[in-house]
């Protein structure tokens, strides 16, 4: 029978996160070791997989791995740290709570956590095309996804169960009714908007509850439109980003004509300006 440090050379651990892109929530990160002796069939990208299955495979994966940990950083670490060191120390705690030591780490992306104890490499579609970090996918999502319907329970207002956080139409439309909760993430544009002053205290809280909701979109895509997520994939050019303005005053031309939400509109104005005058200076310098 091997020692433990020969066994150690081989051991090969899977990390990867679920929960990067909600807009409520921790993120989770999971590390597996595989057993090489205990096959398990069907181990792919947990996104591709159904719920039912995700729950099946990960049962499994419990039973069957020769080490497994699971772990999260909360939602005031990712709005202290950013999403991605958040991201970065979730997967750093996964790898700590292994009851073993790998001797080397498999993480999907394009960037290894620092401080992991051991050789890593980064591998760009790793959960779908290795098998540990396949399973850490799949124990990372169902683990978020059942935090997210526990934390249903508590604030039903926002449907948890259904998007699990993400940035759903139905997600924003009860952020626009109801505002954020507490594990709302601050740093996160379509939730920090509720905190710039006053603008979503009272003012907005007066609302009839349909103005309420399209207020809140309107600003919602004027800022998306104004970080430049709208023109990503195409070098920034004045003409799109005009349209895409353009588009918004109609698309919101009922708000906008609301004596109630002229606060909110002086906001996206404002914004749409600075962010077209700063897109000019890019253009012509």
């Amino acid at each position: 029978m091997p020692s433990s440090a020969s066994l150690n050379n081989t051991l090969v651990c899977g990390i990867d996160e679920a929960g990067r892109g909600p807009l409520a929530g921790p993120v989770y990160a999971a590390a597996v070791i595989l057993d090489p002796a205990r096959r398990i069939n069907g181990l792919a990208d947990s996104k591709l997989l159904t719920p039912e299955r995700r729950q099946v495979l990960a049962a499994r994966l419990k039973e069957r791995a020769l080490a497994w940990s699971v772990a999260f950083s909360t939602v005031e670490e990712i709005d202290r740290l950013n999403i991605f060191h958040a991201s970065m120390l979730a997967m750093r705690r996964a790898v700590q709570g292994l009851p073993v030591r790998p001797a080397e780490a498999w993480v999907d992306g394009n960037v290894c956590p620092p401080g992991l104890g051991c050789t890593a490499k980064a591998f760009v579609d790793g959960d779908v095309h290795q098998r540990p970090i396949s399973a850490a996918s799949i124990l990372a999502k169902t683990a978020r996804d059942a935090e997210m319907t526990a934390l249903h329970d508590r604030y039903p207002q926002y449907g948890f169960d259904k998007h699990k956080g993400y940035a759903t139409a139905e997600h924003l439309e009860a952020l626009g009714r109801h505002g954020p909760s507490e594990i709302h993430r601050r740093s996160f544009y379509a939730v920090g908007i509720f905190f710039q002053g006053e603008l979503f205290a009272q003012r907005w809280s007066a609302m009839a509850e349909a103005l309420r909701i399209r207020s809140y979109r309107m600003c919602c895509e004027a800022t998306k439109l104004a970080m430049g997520t709208a023109l990503v994939g195409e070098r920034a050019k004045l003409t799109k980003f005009d349209r895409e303005r353009k588009r918004l005053q109609r698309a919101y031309a009922d708000v906008r004509s609301t004596a109630d939400a002229a606060s909110h509109v002086d906001l996206v104005d404002q914004m749409l300006r600075k962010a077209r005058h700063e897109l000019r200076s890019k253009r012509t310098a």
